[in-house]
C-alpha cells in the first residue's frame, strides 16, 4: 500500500508536467512572440522542475519506508534508472534517464539526491540537495528541448511523508535556487533562479497547491526569475495557487501565473469555462490568457485545456 501511495502521486506530478509542458500561447502579433515564446520556456522549465523534484521525492520517501537491501526492488521513476549509496556521508541517490519517451517528452543526463547521514526526510525541516547534471527534456511533438544544470535546495519545512498523507496534517515542501543553468534549443544559455512552495493536502484525494515564496520590492510569490533566452530580465509570480486535484483526474482545477518581461505582462488564470468565469469539475476546463504592454494595451483569448 505504501508503494502504491507513491506510485499515485509519481502519477498526479507527472501528469500535470505533461499538462503544463505541452500548453503552447499562440500568436499572431509579432510583437508577442518573444514573450510568447518566454510563457513556454517558463512552463517546460518549471514543470520539469516540478517532476524531477518528485522523482527525488519518491526517491526519499523509499529510503524512509524501506531498507537499504530492498531498494531498487519496487521503487520506479519514469525513464529513469536508480542506484543508490546509503552509506555514504553526505549518501546519494542517482536517477539517470535513458531517453526514453515519457508521457509527451523523453529525458536523459541524471539527477542526484544527496542527504546528509543520519538525515531523516520524514522529519520537519529535512533537507537535501538536488544537482541537476545536463538534464535535458525534449518534448515529442515539436522537439523542443531544455538542458538545465545545477543544484537546489528541497526542503520538507513540515514533516511527514506523502505516502501517509491521507492520516496527516498538510506537508510544505519548499525548493530554492540561486542559479539553475539553462540552455535553450536555440544555444543560448541563461541562469534562473527558483523559490517555490508546494503544499500538500488531503481532500478526496491529493490537492497539490502550488505557490512562488520570493518577494522582490513589491512583487511578492515569485516563483522564478533571471534573464530569459532573449537576454531579457524576467519575473514569474503565482498570483494565486496553481491547484491540482487527484478526484479530478489529477487535472489543474484552479491558479493564476504572471509574467513580467520588459514592461509587458502575461498573466494565464486555468479553471474558468468557456465564458472566463471559475468552474469546477467535472466542467470542461479554460484558461485565459492577458498581455498587457507597456502602454496599457491588452490583448487577451481563452482557451481549453
Amino acid at each position: 500500500m505504501k508503494q502504491k501511495n507513491l506510485v499515485i502521486f509519481s502519477l498526479a506530478l507527472f501528469l500535470f508536467a505533461g499538462f503544463v509542458s505541452c500548453k503552447k500561447e499562440k500568436t499572431s502579433d509579432s510583437g508577442n512572440t518573444e514573450i510568447s515564446t518566454h510563457s513556454d520556456d517558463q512552463s517546460v522549465f518549471s514543470a520539469e522542475v516540478d517532476a524531477a523534484t518528485d522523482d527525488a521525492n519518491i526517491v526519499l520517501e523509499a529510503a524512509t519506508l524501506y531498507s537499504s537491501r530492498e531498494m531498487g526492488a519496487d521503487t520506479t521513476v519514469c525513464g529513469g534508472e536508480i542506484t543508490w549509496d546509503l552509506t555514504a556521508n553526505p549518501a546519494v541517490i542517482t536517477i539517470t534517464y535513458n531517453g526514453s519517451s515519457c508521457g509527451n517528452r523523453k529525458r536523459s543526463g541524471s539527477i542526484t539526491v544527496a542527504m546528509d547521514k543520519g538525515t531523516q526526510w520524514k522529519n520537519a525541516g529535512a533537507a537535501v540537495t538536488i544537482t541537476y547534471n545536463n538534464l535535458k527534456i525534449t518534448r515529442l511533438w515539436d522537439q523542443k528541448s531544455i538542458t538545465i544544470n545545477g543544484s537546489q535546495t528541497y526542503t520538507n519545512v513540515s514533516g511527514g511523508l506523502l505516502a501517509k498523507l491521507s492520516s496527516q496534517q498538510p506537508i510544505t515542501h519548499t525548493l530554492v535556487s540561486d542559479g539553475l543553468s539553462i540552455t535553450f534549443d536555440n544555444g543560448t544559455q541563461h541562469t534562473w533562479k527558483v523559490a517555490k512552495k508546494r503544499m500538500f493536502t488531503y481532500d478526496n484525494g491529493i490537492v497539490i497547491a502550488i505557490s512562488g515564496n520570493h518577494t522582490e520590492g513589491n512583487v511578492e510569490n515569485i516563483a522564478e526569475w533571471g534573464t530569459n533566452r532573449y537576454g531579457v530580465a524576467f519575473t514569474t509570480a503565482t498570483v494565486a495557487p496553481l491547484v491540482i486535484r487527484q478526484d479530478c483526474d489529477f487535472r489543474l482545477t484552479s491558479g493564476t501565473v504572471k509574467h513580467d518581461v520588459a514592461g509587458v505582462s502575461v498573466t494565464a488564470t486555468f479553471g474558468l469555462d468557456a465564458s472566463g468565469n471559475p468552474v469546477t469539475c467535472p466542467d470542461n476546463f479554460f484558461y485565459k490568457i492577458v498581455y498587457t504592454g507597456p502602454n496599457g494595451n491588452s490583448l487577451s483569448f481563452i482557451l481549453p485545456y
